[in-house]
Parts: structure tokens; C-alpha cells; sequence
């Protein structure tokens, strides 16, 4: 079933995925099978399957007949959302319960489609791609946290090393501790030091996947008043993490700021989920925490692309595919990439490798809020790229992506533009913001925002050191003061002596 709806892609195909964990059950139905993926529907439920497992040995009953129900409603939910094809993944409890295999029987029988019972190396494994696809790149020892067990593996690049699981799920840790958080450390501290792979990333990045980790940084994210609520990529310092590990460890987590926030259910959970990750430090020695929002799904989905698409950079499949939804010409946001990089290198300014990433995404989205009213539109960028569901950008990275389509809209020099996202982004990162911005507000006056035009302008450098903006001698009714008074603003926010001129014509000094 193809959407009626222009703000879809049309050539995707919707897939669903169901996550049987131990304490959670998820359907996300995904826009398409692509790098980098778009939720269309997300939905979960806390189950609790695996609650009492370590006594029984088996599903929880009322669990068990809980997620039956729900069963039908996630099928009926993803055939109405029209995936195509539905994969269902199943955990720690499905897996090790010995009412576990009938579960699954009944569960199939519901779903109408094949269940697959992953092993505890196989969730290592789509753990480690679901951090990889959403980091670039990553390199660290990544920790996925489920309701029933712990999966650690060392990822580098592309390459996974050999993961361990360990049975100190948030409710499993729970159960055999029970209920002492005392307990619950040495049992953490014992199972942890089998996990000899934590000694490798000593003073590299710990990526903490899984829920109860989320719920943790967000209320980190709570207590430091820290201004961006984006998940993915947030970090925390070692000694930061330390001490507020220490807090929530004591089960005073009533008395956390942002409590309320985090549902009842899975508040029993996170002194747990705290403690783990304390000893996971103590052992691991990490240079900071990392939070990642992808997981076993999205790894899952990463391993079913072929190699060129795993190989697309996430950051600029998401920004093009927002550039295709929302800009008036996705062929002039190409333009504007190629432009600009041969514009900083006129200008002979340097990029690392992320600061050309970033600008290339800066360039195909800086014509995403076009329809807004265009006293807003720079507000509304800036909040799109904010908060947009972009992965492989640190929030430095995602703050001048969005000053540089803010300060594209609502002038170079406006110092009032969001101060908490400008607080994010480094000076440097800033600066390249207003440089990249004052380069688009010249071409936009140029182009009328269509393609077409900015391949036939060039650069030339002319004597004593003056750069001229030359236009063909075809394009001669584009010239204007306009246009050279965004030069101007551009000679003066890079120091450089600028003309706009036209090929064979007239010239026109901007400093």
C-alpha cells in the first residue's frame, strides 16, 4: 500500500519489526528499508516476560498471556500501516525459558510469520550494527542492556569482535539479587569480570544501547539542565557518569530530577541498570559514556542492506532524503554542495573530514523551511535539524548544522539566534556556521533558489589579492546590488576583498 501523502518517499516499501525482550515488546514499522531509517509507527509494551525466571524457569504466565494480545494487535497495526514484510526477533527470555519454545509456537501462530530466536551471540552481533550504522565511525566497547541479559562486544570500524552475553538484565539482576541493590553489585561485579574484552577499551568510548541506559541519560540530561533533548550521541564525561551513577545506585530515584518523565514500570530498574553500568566502568576504565539510540532492530535492518548501501555516509542519506521531501529543488541543494566546497577552496579554507560532511548536510538542508512564513523559517530549521532523527553527528556537529541553516535565514550577525544550541557548538564550529551561511544568503539571490545557476558561476583571483564572484555574460540581469551587498557581508565576515562582476562587463567592489 503506497501513501497518498507528498511528505513520503515513494519508492520505499514499509517493513515492520517486532522486539520480544525480556521486559519490553516493540513494533516499529519503518518507512522503508534504507541506511538510514525513518519510523512510520512505534509502539511497545511492557510485558515483563522474563519476571521470575531465575526461581521458575519459565515465561511469566500473565506475561505470556498479555503479549498474545498484543500480538494481534501489532499484526493488525502493521498490516494496516502496509509493511510488506514483518521480522520478529526474540531475546534472552524466549530463548532460555523452558516454556520458551511454546511460546514462541503460539506467538507464530498469532503473528502469522516466522519467529527468530536469536542467540546471545547473535544479539552481540546485531547490537555491534546497530551501533556501527549509527556512528561515524565507531570505536569503543558497545553494551546492549535488555530486561534479561547483557551483551558486550568491542566494535572498530566495521569490525565486531567476539561478544559475551551475560545474565544481568534489569530484571534478571533483580530476581537473583533479591531485590538488594547490595547484592546486586557483587553478583555484577562477578559476572562482569568474565567480560575480559572491557579491558580493550580502556580510555575508548562505552556505547550504552537499551532502554533502562536511555532512561538513565535522559535523567542525567534532566539533572544537568542540558539543552538539547536528542538521544542519540549524547555523552557523558567518566566523572560525570560516576557521580550520578552513585546517586541513582542508592535507590533514591524518586528524588531524581525528571523522574516523572520515566513510567512506573521501568523506575524499579534503573538502580540496576545504574549499577551495571558503574561496575562496567570500574572494569572498563571508559574515556566517556555514549549513548546510542540504535540497537539490535536497526542492526538487524543494517545487515539486511547490501554492501554499497551499508557504506552511505547516515548523515547524508537522512539530509538528502529531507532535501527530497521539503526543499523547492533537490537538484538546486546538489548545486549548493558542490558550490560551496569549490567556494572554501577559493577562499583556501581547510575541512577535516566531518567538517565536509557536515557541510555538504548543511547545504542539502538549507531549504527545508521554505514554506514556513519567512520571518519563522529560520526558527523552524533550526528546530528540525535540532531534533531531526539523524545519526552519524555528534551534537556539536547537529548545533551548526542547524546555526548554519539559521543564520542562512535570519542574518549572519544576529547574536540572539538560540543560545543553547549555539552553546554546543565549538567556536570554530560557529565561525564555519556564519562563513557557510553568508555564502548561501549570496547564491539564494543569485538562483531564486532553482537550479541551473550556480554551476555557471566562478571564482577568479584578480590583482592584489581581490576574489571576484563572475557571472556569465548570459546571466548579466542577476547582477545587482542586491547581491553585493550579501558579498559585502561575506568579504567582511571572512576578512577577504570581494567583487561581484560580470564576464566581459561591469564590476562592482564590495570592500
Amino acid at each position: 500500500m503506497l501513501s497518498d501523502s507528498q511528505g513520503r518517499l515513494q519508492d520505499r516499501r514499509p517493513l515492520s519489526i517486532i522486539d520480544i525482550g525480556s521486559n519490553s515488546i516493540r513494533l516499529v514499522v519503518y518507512e522503508g528499508l534504507a541506511r538510514s531509517p525513518t519510523m512510520l509507527f512505534n509502539e511497545k509494551m511492557l510485558a515483563g516476560l522474563g519476571r521470575g525466571i531465575v526461581s521458575t524457569g519459565k515465561l511469566d504466565p500473565e506475561a505470556v498471556t498479555r503479549s498474545m494480545e498484543e500480538f494481534r494487535r501489532f499484526r493488525a497495526l502493521s498490516d494496516q500501516a502496509g509493511a510488506e514484510q514483518m521480522y520478529v526477533l526474540a531475546t534472552a527470555a524466549a530463548r532460555e525459558a523452558v516454556n520458551g519454545p511454546d511460546f514462541i509456537h503460539r506467538a507464530e501462530d498469532v503473528l502469522k510469520t516466522e519467529i527468530r530466536v536469536i542467540s546471545g551471540r547473535q544479539e552481540a552481533y546485531y547490537s555491534a550494527l546497530g551501533v556501527i550504522s549509527g556512528f561515524h565511525p565507531a570505536d569503543g566497547i558497545a553494551g546492549d542492556l535488555g530486561g534479561g541479559s547483557l551483551e558486550l562486544v568491542d566494535v572498530s570500524g566495521e569490525a565486531i569482535g567476539d561478544g559475551i552475553t551475560l545474565p544481568l538484565g534489569g530484571l534478571r539482576l533483580q530476581d537473583m539479587a533479591k531485590n538488594s541493590l547490595t547484592q546486586a553489585a557483587r553478583i555484577a561485579r562477578d559476572e562482569l569480570a568474565k567480560a575480559k574484552l572491557l579491558k580493550g577499551g580502556q580510555g575508548r568510548p562505552f556505547y550504552a544501547v537499551g532502554g533502562t541506559w536511555r532512561n538513565l541519560a535522559r535523567l542525567h540530561m534532566e539533572m544537568t539542565n542540558y539543552p538539547l533533548g536528542v538521544m542519540h550521541h549524547y555523552e557523558i564525561s567518566a566523572e560525570s557518569a560516576a557521580n550520578f551513577l552513585k546517586q541513582v545506585a542508592k535507590a533514591e530515584i524518586e528524588k531524581v530530577k525528571g523522574i516523572e518523565g520515566v513510567s512506573k514500570n521501568r523506575r524499579s530498574l534503573l538502580p540496576y541498570g545504574a549499577i551495571v553500568l558503574q561496575e562496567i566502568m570500574a572494569a572498563m576504565q571508559p574515556s566517556k559514556i555514549i549513548v546510542s539510540a540504535l540497537g539490535v532492530r536497526e542492526g538487524f535492518l543494517y545487515s539486511l542492506l547490501d554492501e554499497a548501501e551499508r557504506k552511505a555516509d547516515p548523515l547524508i542519506s537522512a539530509s538528502e532524503e529531507l532535501a527530497r521531501l521539503r526543499s523547492r529543488s533537490v537538484t538546486h541543494a546538489h548545486e549548493l554542495v558542490d558550490w560551496t566546497a569549490k567556494t572554501f577552496a577559493a577562499f583556501g579554507i581547510d575541512e577535516t573530514e566531518d567538517e565536509a560532511r557536515y557541510r555538504h548536510a548543511a547545504a542539502l538542508l538549507a531549504d527545508i523551511g521554505w514554506r514556513a512564513h519567512p520571518e519563522y523559517r529560520g526558527k523552524q530549521s533550526l528546530n528540525i535539524i535540532a531534533h531531526a532523527s539523524f545519526f552519524g553527528v555528534d551534537h556539536p556537529g547537529r548545533a551548526f548544522l542547524a546555526m548554519a541553516n539559521a543564520y542562512r535565514h535570519d542574518g549572519i550577525f544576529n547574536e540572539a539566534i538560540a543560545p543553547e544550541i549555539k552553546a554546543l557548538a565549538s567556536p570554530r564550529y560557529l565561525e564555519r556556521a556564519r562563513v557557510l551561511a553568508a555564502m548561501m544568503r549570496v547564491v539564494y539571490l543569485l538562483t531564486a533558489s532553482m537550479p541551473g545557476i550556480m554551476p555557471r558561476l566562478k571564482w577568479e583571483q584578480r590583482a592584489n589579492g581581490v576574489l571576484a564572484l563572475v557571472l556569465p555574460a548570459s546571466l548579466a540581469d542577476l547582477y545587482g546590488e542586491r547581491p553585493a551587498g550579501r558579498l559585502a557581508q561575506l568579504a567582511r565576515i571572512t576578512n577577504r576583498r570581494l567583487v561581484l562582476a560580470v564576464e566581459g562587463g561591469p564590476s562592482m567592489s564590495v570592500k
